[in-house]
């Protein structure tokens, strides 16, 4: 393929619009695999019957927003455009912008000057957008996921400082309780990203099928591609079984990057990164019908899915362990309960 193809095909992935990695069987499952590689240790609140089972509802949280933009009349844009980059990354677009995963600036606006400024440069990179298809104005971008889970992950250190400053300094009962019930949600929340990160095609420019005009080993050209691995082969071939494969899942541990200040996002790319190189892998495996509900033959498609599956809850269990591990002092917040308990008293 030709230097000049190769842009456009690059350019057109950026403008092809993603839908949500794994079904919900599938990021309950990653959410529910992070929780069994806490140590006992791990805060009490966040482990109860009751939180497990917030925990992993919540995972389909970040979808739920996305189905809002499939309302009539409009409703439900503004929420589209805030936060469908969030589920993704085309690795491959990061050309365009003269930029590599390892270059990537770590704040998620930097990135956005980054495109634009692309943009006016060589506009003979990027095609035109049909504005029809671009309602939410989300198509000029290639996706925000590794900022997601960092965003994510920094909210939860937040959550667990507050709770340690309230717990400390006098904080009432009802702030307690909430501030818990805080850092249940964004737990449960944040797993969807690391979720999707897993998903090879969430990924990629390849995300709905191999639609170049370079397809020279016979991939899949099928739109519904996505939707098969999101959870359609698991729902033809009985479903996942999350106490088996949490047999493969580790303690968790803290993630040694955590001490530099770019470290998680760093990480993060590290692990998109990963899964992309499974990309290709992936098609190989539905050419060669290996990813079959038909005659038992997909077994090693199966295995290769359930893997990606735990590698994320495996991940996301060391990023909850570790921002609480880190979280940072509030001492802006200590001084305000410290002088709260000084003027009742």
């Amino acid at each position: 393929m030709n230097k000049k193809i190769l842009v456009a095909v690059m350019a057109l992935g950026a403008v092809v619009f993603n839908v949500a990695a794994w079904d919900y069987e599938g990021h309950h499952a990653v959410n529910a695999l992070a929780l069994d590689s806490l140590p006992a240790d791990f805060p009490e609140f966040a482990l109860t019957p009751d939180a497990r089972t917030r925990i992993a509802y919540l995972a389909g949280e970040a979808d739920r927003w996305r189905n809002e933009t499939s309302l009539k009349n409009g409703t439900g844009l503004a929420l589209g455009h805030a936060s469908g980059p969030d589920h993704y990354i085309d690795l491959e677009d990061l050309r365009l912008y003269d930029l590599t995963p390892q270059t990537l600036p770590p704040l998620r606006y930097d990135f956005v000057v980054d495109i634009a400024r692309a943009r006016a440069a060589h506009p003979e990179r990027f095609p035109a957008i049909d504005p029809a298809k671009d309602s939410d104005h989300t198509r000029e971008l290639s996706g925000f996921l590794p900022w997601a889970i960092t965003e994510n992950y920094e909210k939860l250190q937040s959550g667990f400082a507050t709770l340690a400053a309230l717990e400390k300094f006098g904080g009432t009962a009802e702030e307690i309780t909430n501030a818990k019930q805080n850092i249940i949600y964004v737990m449960g929340v944040m797993g969807h990203f690391v979720g999707d990160a897993s998903q090879p095609l969430h990924t990629t420019m390849y995300h709905h099928g191999w639609t170049t005009n370079d397809n020279p080993n016979h991939y899949t050209t099928s739109f519904k591609f996505h939707q098969w691995i999101d959870g359609g082969f698991f729902s033809k071939t009985g479903g996942i079984d999350v106490k088996k494969i949490s047999e493969k899942i580790h303690p968790a541990g803290k993630l040694p990057a955590a001490d530099n200040p770019n470290g998680i996002f760093a990480t993060s790319i590290e692990f998109i990164v990963a899964a992309n190189k499974l990309v290709e892998p992936l098609y190989i495996l539905d050419r060669d019908g290996k990813l079959s509900d038909k005659e038992n033959r997909g077994a090693e498609g199966r295995a290769f899915l359930e893997a990606q599956l735990v590698k994320s809850g495996q991940f996301l269990g060391n990023l909850w362990l570790t921002a609480w591990q880190t979280a940072p002092e509030d001492t802006f917040l200590e001084r305000e309960l410290q002088q709260r308990t000084a003027a009742a008293k």
